[in-house]
């Protein structure tokens, strides 16, 4: 690979994750580990999600080691996105999330800005640019957006952003509560593609 970070796996260090929301939990193959749900807030819960921002470059990473450009040009279910497309879509949406919490941290119930996630897939840089770029920017992201949020406090976590496709009012603690979810979300879209192809 020209750029970037060469994939390998590697073995998660530090902290712990929870593991067990990564299993397949439904038939359906776009919710693999079922529908987004929110909770409320917990220093227990608090600190599971801070380690799923913490290692989701890790274990994006690990899902597509030793994938072969066939295998990446592959979408993960019948009309869905290619894992190429996945790889890149995170990378995406996680620059979006970080920009939401320095909006929600900095200003009064800020208006975040949606954009089409489905458009954005088709661009030529999804199509051209190898997956360990995104990759490269995750590791980046992630340790930045950890630092940022890993020691809120409470009144933090109660700050808002306004979504206006939602037209709802979204505390910094449902934000990454989505957030937490949507990473392993999409890494169990791919690993489960790896598991029903044998890969």
């Amino acid at each position: 690979m020209p750029y970037g970070r060469k994939i390998e796996r590697r073995e998660l260090k530090g902290g712990e994750l929870n593991t067990k929301t990564m299993n397949i939990t439904s038939t359906d193959l776009r919710y693999p580990i079922g529908h987004f749900e929110a909770r409320p807030f917990s220093t227990r819960q608090k600190e599971e999600w801070l380690n799923d921002i913490k290692f989701l470059p890790q274990l994006l990473e690990n899902a597509v080691v030793n994938l072969d450009e066939a295998q990446l040009q592959t979408p993960y279910r019948e009309g869905g996105w290619t894992v190429q497309q996945v790889v890149h879509h995170v990378a995406d949406s996680h620059m979006n999330a970080y920009c939401r919490f320095k909006l929600g941290l900095t200003e009064d119930n800020p208006t975040i800005r949606p954009y089409d996630q489905a458009a954005w897939a088709q661009l030529s840089d999804t199509a051209k640019i190898p997956i360990n770029i995104s990759l490269t920017l995750l590791y980046a992201l992630h340790t930045r957006w950890y630092s940022l949020i890993s020691d809120l406090e409470l009144k933090d976590w109660e700050r808002t952003v306004f979504h206006p496709e939602h037209q709802k009012e979204m505390t910094l603690w449902y934000v990454l509560c989505m957030y937490a979810w949507h990473g392993k979300h999409h890494v169990a879209h791919i690993t489960g593609l790896r598991e029903r192809n044998k890969w």
